[in-house]
């Protein structure tokens, strides 16, 4: 039997960077059952942790780094960085929400199943970045640490590339009349990001809008998102809202990986 092809989806403003490769993962082409079917690569799930480790090597090797070091962080919706210096075993990473690396051999992995995950590269000062932005760390200031981070390895945000990968969409991210509050507070146009639910007194919020939106803010001048909703497309995606919606016990997690090449 051959081996499972773990799929992966790109966006152009990236794709076009020298030295710089990365991908968005699909749920397909893994090893996993069950509600994890196929490519889940979280270790913080309850799948069997032999499967998510060939889930992960499954991914490297799609993107044609089955050498590199996979580096995933213990998420937390904080705003902390860190700087990837080292690899650490799976499972193992610090509790932090972003990273960057000046490291060849190095890949930067964001485990997702709804929030967005965002990939960053300084190609010219060779330098990546990756963050895992829910509403929680973007509101707090994840992008901005991560940006920070890419900084004090010589990066400069001019010349930074981002791109954001499948994430709950503006049209199926119902939150409720309390919501709003912690965003207008901090700007007032973040009125931008809500329009009414269907229910009464409840809001649609665009989370890849307000992303988008920090980076520019951030001085990042390209930006670019992936046309993708994770809770409207069950077949490609994982989604922890639509677990909790379907009384399932967990999810599995997107990887999405950015790392330098030779």
């Amino acid at each position: 039997m051959s081996e499972p092809t773990a799929s992966y989806l790109t966006l152009d403003a990236l794709d076009a960077l020298p030295g710089v490769r990365h991908g968005f993962f699909t749920r397909t082409g893994g090893v996993s059952s069950g509600i994890y079917a196929s490519l889940n690569c979280g270790p913080g799930s309850a799948d069997r942790a032999d499967n998510v480790a060939m889930n992960r090597q499954l991914a490297m090797l799609a993107l044609g780094m089955p050498d590199a070091d996979l580096a995933t962080l213990y998420q937390a919706h904080s705003a902390e960085a860190v700087v990837v210096t080292h690899p650490w075993g799976m499972g193992q990473g610090p509790r932090a929400d972003a990273m960057a690396t000046q490291r060849e051999g190095v890949a930067l992995g964001i485990l997702t199943a709804d929030c967005a995950p965002v990939l960053i590269a300084d190609a010219a000062a060779g330098v990546v970045g990756a963050a895992h932005a829910g509403w929680r760390g973007a509101l707090g200031g994840v992008l901005g640490a991560c940006v920070d981070a890419m900084e004090t390895l010589g990066a400069e945000r001019e010349s930074m590339v981002a791109g954001i990968g499948p994430c709950i969409g503006a049209s199926s991210y119902e939150v409720g009349p309390e919501f709003p509050a912690p965003f207008l507070e901090q700007a007032e146009d973040n009125r931008d990001f809500f329009r009414p639910a269907p229910r009464a007194g409840h809001h649609l919020f665009d989370l890849p809008g307000f992303v988008a939106r920090r980076l520019a803010r951030l001085r990042v001048p390209t930006v670019e998102t992936l046309p993708a909703d994770t809770l409207a497309d069950a077949e490609r995606f994982f989604s922890a809202r639509r677990a909790r919606v379907h009384g399932e016990p967990d999810y599995g997690r997107l990887l999405s990986v950015i790392a330098l090449t030779h």
